[in-house]
C-alpha cells in the first residue's frame, strides 16, 4: 500500500494567524518565555539548569561523569519477561530470560568476564549480584541492566542486592523541570568478577 505524502500543520502553515498553536505565542516556539520564567525564578539544585532553548544536557552523573572508581556508564532497560516489576517473581519466566547484565566484549575481556559469570556492580548508591552477559550489541564503555528485578538485599548485614535491582545503583535526583528521577538511566558504575 502506498501512503500519500503528509504535510505537519498544514492549517498553520496555510494561514498562522487563523490556525495558531496551542504554544503561548501561537508560533512554533524554539525559545521558551515560560521555561526562561522558570529558569529565572524557580530555586534550583546547584549545577541543575533549566534552559528556554533547546540544548543537550548531560544531567546528574550523565555524559563526561565517569572516574577513575566507576568508570562505566550503566543504564536500565526495560525486560522481556516483565513490565516494569510486575512478573518479576515468576520462576518459570526466570529460566527463559535471565536477569543478566550486558558488557561489551572489550570490557568483559580486560575485567576477566565472561557470559554466565556472576559479577558484582557498584556504583556510589549501591551495589549488585548479576550474570553477565557479554555482547557487541552494547557500546564498549557502557553496561546495562534489565530494570524491574526484585530487591533482595539484608539490610541489615551488608547490602548487597542479589536480586540485581538497577534500582539499587541508582541515586535519587530529581530532574529539574519534570521531578522526575533522571539518573533511573544515567549511573556510574565499575563491574569486577564476583
Amino acid at each position: 500500500r502506498t501512503l500519500e505524502p503528509a504535510i505537519g500543520l498544514v492549517d498553520f502553515r496555510t494561514d498562522p494567524v487563523k490556525n495558531p498553536l496551542s504554544t503561548p505565542s501561537g508560533k512554533i516556539e524554539i525559545y521558551s518565555e515560560q521555561l526562561a520564567e522558570i529558569a529565572a525564578t524557580w530555586e534550583l539544585e546547584e549545577g541543575d539548569v533549566i534552559n528556554p532553548i533547546p540544548v543537550f544536557t548531560p544531567g546528574f552523573q550523565g555524559y563526561g561523569s565517569v572516574t577513575d572508581e566507576y568508570p562505566l556508564y550503566c543504564t536500565g532497560f526495560h525486560h522481556k519477561s516483565r513490565t516494569h516489576s510486575s512478573f518479576g517473581f515468576i520462576p518459570e519466566l526466570e529460566q527463559v530470560a535471565r536477569q543478566q547484565l550486558w558488557i561489551n566484549p572489550a570490557d568483559a575481556e580486560s575485567r576477566g568476564i565472561a557470559s554466565g559469570d556472576t559479577v558484582a556492580v557498584k556504583s556510589p548508591a549501591g551495589e549488585i549480584r548479576i550474570e553477565a552477559l557479554v555482547t557487541p550489541r552494547i557500546i564498549p564503555g557502557t553496561i546495562g541492566i534489565p530494570q524491574g528485578a526484585w530487591h533482595k538485599a539484608d539490610m541489615n548485614g551488608d547490602r548487597v542486592d542479589e536480586g540485581a535491582c538497577v534500582n539499587t545503583l541508582t541515586t535519587y535526583r530529581p530532574t529539574p523541570l519534570a521531578k522526575g528521577n533522571g539518573p533511573a538511566h544515567s549511573i556510574i558504575a565499575q563491574i569486577t568478577k564476583a
